[in-house]
């Protein structure tokens, strides 16, 4: 990144994995603040990092280009109110934080300054690994070199993708924010079939887990469409294709369309609920 000061507010799993994404990409540790009351865990990144920790949240962010808000969304509120009065018009505030929305964001950061430039983020867990997707939203405010900025921060940890709307993070939320978990299910599922099938549980475990993993290389790898990718695994009346049919004859496809949709109206409620 070109030379920014980034200030991390929260000093959570996602706040250090991103601070190591970009101490790998090269950006300097005295470029990098964080802030959080337990000092245990800035400690842990002062230790691995070498970056200077606060458990003052204005102190850290004192002269920073970009914030990154990292709080839980239930205590968002509070510390945006705190840090309004310290904040220039000019810093770019980038939130992770699920269901806050920018509306609420500039609300509770206004302190009666000019519209912020704010970018949403919606990552997920596998950025712990550095191999995550990330959905962003940049209000008006923001300017191209921010975008740029924020397009890097969230590199550091996977894929960035930039959406139209902010209403798209709901449908982000349901497709790649909780979508670890329903590939987690089905690994669970699998290993236990395997098992009621004869294999040991580790075993099975085993093969269940390898096989997502290579299943998503192929995937991602391959510009083949994952329909195309099914299709040419399948062979006419063989084993593929009495599960695929046992699957589809289950309502598979409708079954996920009804569980995404009842994530991302979930989303929406929680963002009502959060922005009172």
């Amino acid at each position: 990144m070109s030379n920014p000061r980034i200030a991390f507010v929260g000093a959570g799993n996602m706040t250090a994995s991103l601070i190591g994404g970009l101490r790998a990409q090269g950006v300097a540790a005295d470029a990098i603040r964080a802030s959080n009351r337990s000092t245990e865990k800035l400690e842990r990144l002062a230790s691995e990092h070498g970056i200077a920790t606060f458990t003052d949240n204005a102190e850290a962010v004192a002269g920073a280009d970009i914030v990154v808000l990292a709080v839980k969304p239930q205590v968002m509120q509070a510390v945006c109110r705190e840090l309004a009065a310290q904040l220039p018009d000019q810093t770019l505030i980038v939130s992770i934080a699920a269901g806050i929305t920018c509306a609420s964001l500039q609300r509770w950061l206004g302190a009666g300054t000019a519209a912020r430039a704010i970018v949403r983020c919606m990552p997920n867990t596998p950025s712990l690994l550095r191999q995550g997707v990330s959905g962003l939203y940049a209000n008006a405010q923001v300017n191209a070199e921010q975008r740029r900025q924020a397009e890097q921060l969230l590199s550091a940890v996977g894929l960035a993708l930039w959406l139209d709307a902010e209403q798209q993070l709901d449908a982000v939320t349901a497709v790649s924010g909780s979508g670890p978990a329903y590939f987690f299910l089905l690994l669970e599922a699998m290993t236990a079939a395997g098992e009621r099938l004869g294999l040991p549980r580790e075993t099975a475990a085993l093969l269940a887990r390898q096989t997502a993993l290579g299943a998503a290389r192929m995937a991602c790898e391959s510009a083949l469409e994952a329909s195309e990718l099914r299709r040419r695994v399948t062979s006419p009346n063989g084993t593929t294709e009495a599960a695929i049919k046992t699957f589809q004859a289950g309502g598979f496809e409708p079954l996920v369309q009804q569980a995404l949709s009842a994530a991302a109206a979930r989303s929406a409620e929680l963002a009502e609920q959060l922005s009172k």
